[in-house]
């Protein structure tokens, strides 16, 4: 593993300094145990977006989609072990960090890339928060549409209805104060998997069963842009882009304690990510929607499952999403805070609380605006994973693990590192073009404010 270089240079973030940081004080307070930090993971991995692996799949085919899936979760393990272990070696050199943008900036020891990580992440989190709005609108509108098949309401109503609750539940004030939540978001995450696979298995096995095609596109160039994006997407799906935040969590000392949050985070995605892929693509194969749940309720003709398994799974994934759009937002308000509390008035007392109030308030006003005018979800997954995940999940960790821990150049797990670094760097500008070029391709189909989600 070679010699660990000791620090050769002052904490920029030191401790002293963090007393008085009001984001630090308060949203990332470190309360949590290693539990609590597996449930902030599977909250910000595990989401609906296991609904679109079938999409993925068509762009992959059987082999490349398994080969594809069973790679990101290996080197995204990979990934957020290297990280906690720099997180750890840090804590232990007097240095803990509680944000991203500050670990890059100490350990790869530049300004810019203090700037760099916080794009990024605002990018990442305010897109997830906005697509989560967009998809809970989308859930309120499929359960309206089958109990009122010629009601009045429009998508951008149901988006307002969404954002209304996440005002609200907005007001928690901390990152630990959402383990309970996330604690059943994972619980859902399993439910709504379940009964998906069942509605696949269901429809796959009916006496008039979708036409199943499991062929790619004729055109080469065609199959090769589509792979790409389909990589893109299974990135953005694995990705989360806040693991040291979700450290910031754990109570100190945080050595070892993230890698067993992993392993319940991981055990999880390996039971839903599997089981979704092969269900939804068995049953729909090249005509997989971007949500498998629109397959098994086509616009046309009866849904392919019973309803109630249909409703309680669109139910369970509302739900979901309200946790997902919370968690995301938790670096946007530790920024904001930062400026506008003031650490030496109490949580909850006046000078705090009308600030975080309005300000967390017209977050969300925001993300639900951006929502309501822009409904294209699924050609916005796959840029955001190309731009955004890609770097943070797939290359920085490595980067800033050679950088700590200096593994001699003759060894194995630097080359790995440089791999991987080389291949998701490709990968990533690769994927990025793909899905950009998918986004001008269906922009035919975009209109402002539409009562249609775009495929």
């Amino acid at each position: 593993m070679g010699s660990i270089a000791e620090p050769l240079h002052v904490d920029p973030f030191p401790e002293q300094i963090r007393e008085e940081d009001a984001g630090a004080v308060f949203v990332l307070e470190s309360k949590g145990t290693w539990w609590h930090a597996g449930f902030h993971l599977t909250t910000a991995i595990v989401g609906p977006t296991i609904l679109t692996l079938p999409y993925a799949f068509r762009g992959l085919g059987w082999g490349l989609g398994f080969l594809c899936l069973t790679t990101m979760g290996l080197v995204t393990f990979y990934s957020y072990y290297l990280m906690s272990k720099v997180l750890d070696h840090c804590e232990k050199a007097g240095r803990r960090h509680i944000r991203f943008r500050e670990l890059a900036a100490d350990v790869l020891g530049s300004g810019w890339m203090f700037y760099f990580v916080i794009v990024i992440q605002a990018a990442i989190n305010t897109g997830v928060g906005i697509g989560a709005i967009l998809l809970g609108g989308e859930c309120l509108q499929i359960m309206y549409s089958d109990l009122f098949p010629n009601g009045s309401l429009k998508l951008y109503e149901f988006i307002a209805m969404v954002t209304a609750v996440m005002i609200i539940l907005s007001q928690l004030p901390t990152f630990h104060s959402l383990r309970h939540i996330n604690l059943v978001s994972l619980f859902l995450s399993l439910g709504y998997t379940f009964l998906v696979v069942g509605a696949c298995i269901h429809a796959g096995t009916s006496k008039h069963p979708p036409p199943r095609d499991y062929s790619l596109e004729t055109s080469e160039s065609a199959r090769v842009f589509s792979a790409f994006t389909s990589i893109s997407i299974i990135a953005a799906i694995f990705g989360n882009g806040i693991l040291p935040e979700i450290q910031a969590t754990l109570a100190p000392p945080a050595t070892g304690k993230m890698v067993k949050g992993l392993l319940m985070c991981y055990a999880v995605i390996f039971v839903t990510f599997y089981s979704a892929s092969v269900a939804g693509y068995w049953a729909f194969g090249n005509k997989s929607s971007s949500n498998i749940l629109k397959s098994l309720m086509p616009d046309e003709g009866p849904s392919l499952a019973p309803t109630w398994v249909l409703g309680l799974a669109v139910i369970f994934v509302l739900l979901q999403l309200l946790a997902i759009g919370l968690v995301y937002s938790q670096v946007a308000y530790e920024i904001m805070e930062k400026k506008s509390a003031d650490v030496n008035q109490g949580l909850f007392s006046k000078r705090n609380l009308i600030p975080r109030i309005i300000l967390r308030t017209l977050y969300m006003i925001f993300c639900g605006f951006m929502a309501a005018m822009l409904p294209f979800f699924g050609d916005i997954n796959g840029v955001v994973g190309a731009i955004g995940f890609i770097p943070l999940d797939f290359i920085l960790p490595m980067l800033l693990y050679n950088m700590t821990y200096k593994p001699p150049r003759s060894s194995l797990m630097y080359w790995i590192n440089i791999s991987i670094i080389i291949v998701f760097t490709g990968a990533g500008i690769m994927g990025a073009f793909s899905s950009i070029r998918k986004l001008i391709l269906d922009a035919y189909k975009f209109k402002l404010f539409s009562s249609d989600v775009v495929d």
